[in-house]
């Protein structure tokens, strides 16, 4: 009788068998965080002189991949932020689709390599520390630090990013009142999703306004139900402003919301906010939640006042 072949023992081989060469290939700046849990890092420079760009890439590789799904990633680079963020993302997703099935990581890796060089040699000035970075961000200092504890949620649904979902539309998007403290503007944006593909679709079309795209920071999170499973699609994104996006996923989850996305943009007036930036990021949240009738549970979020343990994030995709 002919073996039986376990296509998740080929999956397993063939992550065995990259990795291996991924290690030979990068040396120090490949990183093996959780070999059990098949969680990695590989930290990635323009490779220039002046000015230097860097990147930190943070992978888990699902049970299924290569086969039938792409790694689950997330790139922390304080300097990336808004329209070059999303066009990094496309780039690396549109490379998993072309080659769907093989193994992906030394594409994409040279791929956010080649996007360092280009943005290195096209903006001489746009060194990292003298990009819009806020002072509280550079006194935190931990941007590059990998930080998995988000990647870790309901990763087995990740894949639907992926998803060729050409038929859908944007979903309609609703922009609260702004809160102005010293200087520093926060404005809230909520919009119902119902897939991945609508967060993304979300997040570009909010780009598409100079204002918002121009924000300091557009921290977001989302919670999606998943009928079938009984259980929540959910993530979050810091964009710079560390901790941000950690403490807005929890308000989500302490809300009970669902099927719904929040992004608050801040504007950077120049003068520190210190814990107060985290409060007017989840009051207008609230706010906008509230309004468009998610909840009315405004006390039991304002109780919460970011003291209780909050799930941190990236943060990508």
């Amino acid at each position: 009788m002919a073996d039986v072949v376990n296509p998740e023992n080929e999956d397993l081989q063939s992550q065995i068998e990259e990795v291996e060469a991924l290690s030979s290939i990068y040396g120090d700046e490949w990183c093996v965080v959780d070999e059990a849990s098949r969680i990695f890092c590989i930290k990635i420079s323009s490779n220039l002189e002046e000015p230097k760009l860097t990147a930190c890439l943070q992978i888990i590789l699902p049970p299924d991949y290569p086969s039938t799904a792409p790694p689950i990633y997330q790139i922390n680079a304080a300097w990336l932020r808004g329209p070059e963020r999303a066009k990094l993302a496309n780039s690396l997703e549109d490379l998993y689709v072309e080659n769907m099935g093989e193994s992906i990581l030394f594409l994409w890796v040279e791929k956010i390599r080649e996007f360092l060089v280009e943005k290195s040699q096209t903006s001489e000035s746009d060194q990292p520390e003298k990009v819009n970075i806020t002072t509280e961000e550079k006194v935190d200092g931990d941007e590059d630090i990998p930080d998995f504890s988000t990647l870790r949620l309901n990763t087995e649904n990740l894949h639907l990013f992926m998803e060729n979902a050409n038929d859908e539309e944007v979903p309609p998007i609703k922009h609260g009142n702004p809160i102005t403290d010293r200087r520093s503007t926060f404005q809230p944006h909520l919009a119902p999703v119902v897939t991945p593909r609508q967060v993304k679709m979300v997040l570009e079309k909010l780009c598409e306004n100079k204002k918002i795209a121009s924000a300091t920071h557009n921290i977001y999170a989302y919670r999606i139900y998943c009928e079938d499973k009984h259980s929540f699609l959910q993530d979050c994104e810091d964009d710079g402003e560390t901790a941000a996006g950690g403490r807005l996923l929890h308000l989500l989850q302490i809300l009970d919301v669902r099927n719904v996305m929040v992004v608050v943009s801040r504007w950077y007036g120049g003068i520190l906010l210190g814990p107060d930036r985290f409060k007017h990021i989840n009051n207008c949240a609230r706010n906008i939640l509230v309004e468009e009738g998610y909840t009315s549970s405004s006390d039991e979020a304002t109780r919460s006042g970011g003291k209780t343990k909050r799930p941190k994030c990236k943060k990508t995709k």
